[in-house]
């Protein structure tokens, strides 16, 4: 490395040491900051009817609660294109009844369906009408009072070509970025977790950011199983399902039986399908992603499941360490415990015989902060 470089690379350390720390900061609380003001999330999401995999909704549902509560200020979805063709439509059905249910209006954009070409790629040929949602993420970033958290939860295309094309916007104006893809550990295979394997070279950018990146990898290694560094906990939909209101298991029950057509408003509004709801309680449900929204709007889960603010004397079941870590351009990634904030941290399961009953017992405790 020649004497520019180290000078650079260096100074991009102190920026992005100093950018951690302020976040971690600013985090040590509730969603709110120091204005009072509620922090705004921008959703980026996988979320298609039907569905690929019902997670997407139980998120989607789980960020309009932290929104309900007060907690975060949601400013929009934005879909991925769906790119496959055994992909479905984006779920715009999905969002609508949030926002029917909730009473608050949240924008909904679909993504572009440019596959990134290399790590800095711009999508600079791309038609406008392809880059309508990273148009609107910019100007949502651009025109927010506050800085914006964005959450990943699916392929991080969109977000990925918005930082290439803005990078400074990011730095001023992007509060953190949770990244929920990837394991923290590669099989012997090298094969990529489902989110990374969709496009690994804007998996790889993210950790180019130059504002905080929360890394959530999904397992631990690519395996379904509770592991110390991945998010993954299942459930039985019976131990959540049936204490909701009749409304939000209509719109569970609306995603989870694949229902055609678009009479979403009608069923929404009806009486639960009770042999469906049966049906559907015998089920398990795999998720990997509720402990970054928590944390992202101020809170953390004991033990015991319980929700309370990040500055509680209460235990965590999970943290989030400060790690150096970097990416390749095929989405493998390397990785160390940092001490010093480098402005990135990684998800730790503090209990391992806890987190899944206590995740479990915050999502239910969540979901009932919805309307009655």
């Amino acid at each position: 490395m020649n004497k520019s470089n180290a000078k650079t690379g260096l100074i991009l350390c102190i920026t992005l040491a100093v950018i951690g720390s302020l976040h971690a900061d600013a985090l040590n609380g509730s969603g709110r900051n120091k204005s009072g003001k509620k922090t705004p999330v921008i959703h980026a999401t996988d979320l298609y009817h039907p569905h690929g995999d019902p997670d997407d909704h139980f998120d989607l549902a789980s960020l309009y609660a932290l929104s309900h509560w007060g907690l975060l200020d949601l400013k929009g979805i934005m879909i991925d294109y769906p790119g496959r063709a055994d992909l479905s439509d984006p779920d715009v059905l999905g969002v609508a009844q949030m926002n029917y249910y909730t009473g608050l209006a949240v924008p909904v954009m679909i993504g572009t369906s440019n596959r990134m070409k290399s790590r800095n790629d711009i999508a600079e040929s791309a038609a406008r009408s392809d880059l309508h949602g990273i148009s609107w993420l910019l100007n949502t970033l651009r025109t927010s009072p506050e800085p914006v958290v964005i959450n990943i939860v699916g392929a991080a295309t969109d977000v990925a070509i918005a930082i290439k094309r803005e990078p400074g916007l990011f730095k001023k104006k992007c509060k953190a970025i949770y990244l929920n893809a990837g394991s923290a550990y590669l099989r012997d295979d090298k094969k990529l977790e489902y989110n990374v394997e969709l496009n690994p070279l804007a998996y790889a950018a993210i950790f180019d950011a130059p504002c905080p990146v929360y890394w959530l990898p999904c397992f631990n290694m690519k395996t379904f199983g509770a592991g110390e560094y991945g998010t993954y906990y299942k459930f039985l939909q019976g131990d959540v399902l049936p204490y909701l209101q009749p409304r939000l298991q209509n719109y569970f029950l609306y995603m989870l039986d694949r229902k055609a057509g678009t009479n979403w408003f009608f069923y929404l509004n009806g009486q639960p399908e009770t042999e469906l709801l049966s049906k559907h309680n015998q089920l398990m449900r795999n998720m990997w992603c509720t402990a970054g929204f928590l944390h992202a709007a101020g809170k953390k889960v004991t033990p015991d499941g319980e929700i309370v603010d990040l500055n509680s004397d209460k235990e965590s079941v999970y943290s989030f360490k400060p790690v150096k870590v970097t990416c390749t351009d095929q989405g493998y990634t390397t990785w160390e415990i940092e001490p010093r904030s480098t402005g990135r941290f990684i998800f730790h399961i503090e209990d391992l015989s806890k987190y899944q009953s206590a995740m479990t017992t915050a999502l239910k405790s969540l979901f009932l902060h919805l309307p009655e």
